[in-house]
């Protein structure tokens, strides 16, 4: 067996990994640990999907990142057998202004990264505890950071600028975006499958419990709808999307809440979650007859198809779609909504390929193409720290 890239990807209460050849970055195991801190679940998938390797810890309270990097790590040796570990890349969700590309993990870079973790509460501190933790157990395994705000680090000025005064932009105010791994792997897939398409003017839709566009021209981010934090943009599972920020004038001002509870609103009590009072989930809200569930599902498509149009200016005409992410592929009935009131743009869908999530979904003699392509964060991670590897 050759030697192993390790991507990963760390949330507050999980750990999703992958293993890559680093010769031929083919993946070759995927997996996860769940519930860190309660009682974690470990699991491991080869590239067919076979269950290689899982293990529940017993008493597991208390565990932190540190721990149960431990047992993966052990797993991970004793799977390859003869081969090694040569390195790990890991996403992490805010570069800021300076960390505009993939890097090599230092001391410096990460006080660079503290700074930024009220920009992204709910995803930087935790990718900081796995670098950290990792490091503490393999001190001289080479780390790589790569950042979901790199991609769109090719946006213009205009596109970047809030209207503020010019001191908060120069201080690093301004829109960032992000799902940026997401958006460079399915570039990159179009060039590779249809390049003619790849050519023109693209708005990608993530659409998850994180749910973002892009508008891409011949490739390149030009304008994206989330901007200084993760917040903006589209209603998400429990993230309010876009909001009047007149509205968080009047939470404090008026309700007296605290900032801690507005961001606690903001973040954890919103979106479909918030607007349903029964789940996060779009699949539970699907398959629901509460009147509450049936708007949360009608905002959510709303407001999507509204980003399209909107991303549609920025790239001046529309040649294709593209959905992907949890959402943007499995959710058929979705897809038709945003698609539904933009026939105005040329698009039509064939219901048919719709329904059984096929990867191109658009009628014969639509206009615009509309494509379903699976996204693979962790293949752009393991292409970015095999090229720095390699630069090294």
């Amino acid at each position: 067996m050759s030697n192993a890239i390790l991507t990963v990807n760390a949330g507050s209460s999980s750990i999703k990994f992958a293993l890559f050849r680093a010769r031929s970055l083919k993946q070759f195991v995927s997996g996860q640990i769940e519930n860190i801190g309660t009682a974690p679940k470990f699991s491991a998938h080869d590239a067919a999907g076979g269950a290689i390797g899982g293990r529940q810890w017993p008493g597991g309270a208390g565990t932190t990142h540190e721990d149960v990097f431990a047992d993966l790590l052990t797993w991970i040796d004793d799977h390859l057998g003869s081969a090694k570990l040569i390195a790990a890349g890991h996403r992490v969700v805010h570069g800021g202004r300076t960390l505009a590309a993939p890097v090599a993990v230092t001391e410096a870079v990460l006080t660079e990264l503290d700074t930024l973790v009220p920009l992204a509460p709910l995803h930087q501190p935790h990718a900081l505890h796995g670098i950290r933790a990792l490091t503490a157990l393999r001190p001289h395994l080479p780390q790589i950071a790569c950042f979901d705000t790199a991609f769109h680090r090719t946006l213009s000025s205009t596109a970047r600028r809030f209207a503020l005064p010019l001191a908060l932009s120069e201080s690093g105010v301004e829109r960032y975006g992000f799902h940026g791994l997401s958006y460079e792997y399915i570039a990159w897939s179009l060039r590779e499958h249809e390049p003619a398409l790849a050519k023109g003017r693209v708005v990608v839709a993530h659409l998850g419990n994180g749910s973002s566009q892009c508008a891409l021209l011949n490739g390149v981010s030009v304008d994206t709808t989330m901007g200084f934090t993760a917040l903006d943009g589209m209603p998400m599972g429990t993230r309010c999307g876009a909001i009047d920020p007149g509205v968080l004038l009047y939470l404090q001002q008026a309700r007296g809440m605290s900032v801690k509870e507005v961001e606690k609103l903001l973040y954890q009590q919103s979106g479909l979650l918030g607007m349903s009072g029964i789940s996060a989930d779009m699949r539970t809200l699907i398959a629901s007859a509460d009147p509450h569930a049936v708007e949360a599902v009608a905002v959510f498509c709303h407001r999507a198809a509204r980003e399209i149009g909107a991303l549609t200016v920025s790239l001046g005409g529309l040649d294709g779609i593209v959905f992907t992410a949890g959402i943007g592929e499995h959710a058929a009935e979705v897809r038709a909504r945003i698609c539904a009131p933009l026939g105005w743009l040329g698009v039509t869908l064939d219901p048919v390929a719709n329904a059984r999530n096929a990867a191109r979904i658009d009628a014969d003699g639509s206009r615009v193409a509309v494509r379903v392509i699976r996204t693979d964060e962790e293949a752009m991670i393991a292409r970015h720290t095999s090229k720095l590897l390699r630069s090294h």
